[in-house]
């Protein structure tokens, strides 16, 4: 009996970028990823996956090491130079010295081929599980140059920058900068998504009542309510009314 696949739980198709050189192997991960529930994208090489990080927001990179041209750890850093998106390395070759220069890089996790799609598969999940409960890294781009407010580093093309003391100075005004701003950011969707749940139930309040209205008095504006005593026309004399003298 076959095992069956790992799926998603959390009811959403989390986008993913498979970048190898072999059409074969990318063709069967997008495949394999896809019937697990993720939303998959492929790339033939570096070059490509660029145009595609530029365009598309991604929720996790697979990266091929070993790619002719630009290989996969000149990728990851560049990719990490310009945002936090979580990146897992794939490399047929075992050796601890790739691995570590791997996670230096910035990739949360390695995984050397041959491998089970199976465990590529939960690999991702594990990953996205830690980033969706870590605090969202703020990244502040310019051209070539990205600062990350959480880690406080400045690089460019990838690459770390050498701060003087002024400069550092000024790092630090961003930092602040950038939390404040996350902060107002989330107090000002957190603010949005109250004044929704208010409307939505004063919504509901309202459609009771105007079921209420209709059930209890049938045909308003202008139609009588069963819950009202009718109006006496003008001039008539109910039983027991006071007679006017000279009446008969």
């Amino acid at each position: 009996m076959s095992t069956p696949l790992p799926t998603l739980t959390d009811g959403q198709a989390r986008h993913l970028l498979v970048v190898d050189d072999d059409d074969r192997i990318r063709n069967l991960l997008k495949e394999y990823l896809a019937r697990a529930g993720f939303r998959v994208t492929g790339a033939p090489d570096a070059a490509a996956a660029r145009k595609l990080v530029a365009s598309l927001d991604f929720d996790l990179m697979v990266l091929d090491v070993m790619m002719p041209g630009e290989d996969g750890f000149s990728l990851a850093r560049w990719i990490r130079g310009r945002q936090s998106t979580p990146v897992l390395m794939l490399t047929a070759r075992d050796a601890a010295t790739d691995r570590i220069e791997g996670l230096s890089l910035g990739a949360d996790d390695y995984l050397a081929k041959p491998f089970d799609p199976r465990e590529l598969v939960l690999r991702i999940e594990a990953i996205l599980r830690r980033v969706q409960a870590a605090p969202r890294a703020v990244v502040l781009a310019l051209g070539a140059c990205a600062f990350d407010a959480g880690r406080g580093e400045l690089t460019r093309d990838g690459e770390p920058v050498r701060l003087t003391e002024a400069e550092a100075k000024l790092r630090s005004g961003l930092m602040e900068a950038a939390r404040a701003l996350a902060t107002a950011v989330e107090e000002r969707v957190q603010y949005c998504a109250s004044l929704q749940t208010a409307a939505g139930a004063l919504q509901a309040g309202a459609a009771g009542l105007a079921h209420a209205v209709e059930r209890f008095c049938p045909g308003l504006p202008g139609g009588p309510c069963r819950h009202r005593r009718p109006r006496r026309p003008r001039g008539a004399l109910g039983p027991g009314a006071p007679r006017s003298p000279g009446g008969p």
